[in-house]
């Protein structure tokens, strides 16, 4: 997976699920691991599920790294700023950015992550502005807060974590065109960071253990499913590839890293890599 020892990442929400995998894996890796969010207590999250972001940070330090809590809340301008002006003074650098935060799943209180309408048409419109602006507006505008602490150093990785969902058109219109939207923003950012030795590519998880599918696994095929720290093993091995900036702009599935870079899930076990067609 790489060593990452005296690299700083940031992974945006990450108090839980995929993000807090992330997180973990990079500490796994000897990485400083700034962890955001909005969630200061236990169950404070909607559905009550996952840990406060201090718990988290703590578990990254005790994987192997350093694992900094910072309360954030992405849709916020100001508090953005704020964050990436506290990496830079304490830091120096950013050599990591992982895009993970999402908004428009607040009305899944059951933890299943079931489409209750028969169409676009009686969907709430919120939701659209949520996976918009908790999602894709949030990564942009973290990468641009980014991009100037990378370039400075000339050297750099942006991942955003996106889905299936992007290529498919049965997944729900609004999730769909979010997901597709970030793919077209990163391949763009990777066109533009290029020159500068900054590299930017799309992570697709498979079927992650989270916190809302372990309290919906019945619905589920748990067959190949994977850790969310699996997640962040990929993230990794990504990262700590000298070449990585000769795949900038592609789209990355985690498992398919796993057997391209030789690791397993930390169970050891070795998930299937999905194809568009069965996600």
């Amino acid at each position: 997976m790489g060593n990452l020892s005296g690299k700083v990442a940031l992974v945006t929400g990450a108090s839980r699920g995929v993000g807090r995998g992330i997180a973990l894996g990079l500490g796994e890796a000897g990485a400083t691991v700034y962890v955001t969010g909005r969630t200061s207590r236990a169950g404070a999250s909607p559905g009550g599920l996952g840990d406060t972001l201090q718990t988290v940070a703590d578990e990254v330090t005790h994987a192997g790294g350093q694992g900094i809590a910072v309360l954030c809340d992405h849709t916020d301008d100001a508090q953005s700023r704020a964050l990436f002006e506290q990496i830079r003074s304490e830091q120096g650098r950013l050599d990591i950015l992982v895009n993970n935060v999402w908004g428009g799943y607040e009305h899944f209180y059951d933890g299943t992550e079931f489409w209750l309408e028969q169409g676009f048409w009686d969907m709430p419109f919120a939701r659209w502005d949520k996976m918009f602006d908790s999602g894709v507006r949030a990564h942009f505008t973290a990468s641009a807060l980014a991009a100037p602490l990378m370039i400075a150093q000339q050297s750099g990785l942006i991942v955003t974590v996106s889905y299936f969902a992007a290529q498919r058109p049965d997944k729900g219109v609004a999730y769909g065109a979010a997901k597709a939207a970030d793919d077209h923003m990163v391949r763009c950012m990777a066109h533009e960071l290029r020159p500068h030795n900054v590299a930017a590519v799309t992570l697709y998880p498979g079927l992650v253990r989270t916190e809302s599918v372990l309290a919906a696994a019945e619905y589920f095929d748990m067959s190949n499913s994977e850790s969310p720290e699996f997640q962040g093993r990929a993230v990794a091995a990504l990262a700590a590839d000298p070449a990585i900036l000769a795949k900038s702009g592609q789209v990355f599935v985690a498992a398919q890293v796993a057997l391209d870079y030789g690791f397993t899930d930390v169970d050891g076990r070795q998930p299937r890599p999905l194809s568009v067609e069965e996600a």
